[in-house]
């Protein structure tokens, strides 16, 4: 029987300094950083992103421009990306066991999806409910699903999808144009406190439409190797703050 109390050589109940935390967390942000490195990155607008109301950013995105130094993905947001992934699969459970019949894959395991304009746009939704109790949503249904810290949820619970999230809501606009759905639930958690929010989004033509000609637009642009117009006149905007493209933006010609 193995001794673990004496002569072992393992310091047992020692505690784990702020260094040997700090050296834990390198490792796990640096091997998923080289995982996301080693991802072939997209050669296609993805129906995700359209809602980005700056479309010079979305070119250097699909043109595959190198973010400012110091702006690229770190471990920090890969981990809240991955995070998302498992609580989307806890959302999936419990609609499922609610009696919502949500289908999220193809028979041979990949993801619904779409694509277009020769391939250069495309995009995989999270789910399709084809059928389930009687919530005053016709089925079937294109199925959305975000994960969201308090705050972010928060504001999408006082302001609607529309308002507070307009990216998600022109991506789901996107989905039912190529999908040919006419409505869609969008849930989202909240990270915090595991409540959920579900709204009903219905299909807006006109919307769809002009975010499918801003799409051909701007695969146009990358394709020629043109920049659309800044978003703002000065660097100090706030979205121009926050994209990992400033610099390289700001710095190059108008």
């Amino acid at each position: 029987m193995i001794d673990l109390n004496h002569g072992s050589g393992a310091v047992y109940g020692a505690t784990i300094t702020d260094e040997t935390a700090t050296r834990i967390n390198a490792l796990v942000d640096g091997a998923l950083v080289e995982r996301h490195r080693r991802q072939p990155p997209r050669d296609y607008l993805g129906a995700s992103r359209i809602g980005e109301p700056c479309a010079r950013r979305l070119v250097y995105e699909i043109s595959h421009a190198p973010p400012d130094e110091g702006r690229e993905f770190d471990g920090t947001i890969l981990r809240i990306f991955e995070a998302g992934h498992r609580f989307e699969t806890l959302s999936i459970g419990w609609l499922r066991a609610a009696g919502f019949d949500l289908w999220t894959e193809r028979r041979d395991g990949g993801q619904f999806g779409f694509s277009a304009a020769g391939g250069r746009l495309r995009g995989h939704i999270d789910g399709v409910i084809v059928g389930g109790p009687d919530v005053g949503i016709a089925w079937p249904a294109l199925w959305e699903h975000k994960a969201l810290n308090a705050k972010s949820w928060n504001d999408l619970v006082k302001r609607g999808l529309a308002v507070s999230k307009p990216i998600y809501f022109a991506q789901a606009q996107l989905y039912m144009a190529y999908m040919e759905l006419a409505v869609a639930l969008f849930t989202a958690i909240n990270k915090d406190t595991q409540a959920l929010y579900h709204e009903a989004v219905a299909f807006d033509p006109a919307e769809a439409q002009g975010l499918s000609d801003k799409a051909v637009e701007i695969i146009r642009a990358a394709e020629a190797g043109e920049l659309p117009p800044r978003i703002a006149a000065a660097s100090d905007f706030y979205l121009c703050r926050l994209c990992p493209y400033q610099r390289r933006c700001w710095e190059g010609a108008p």
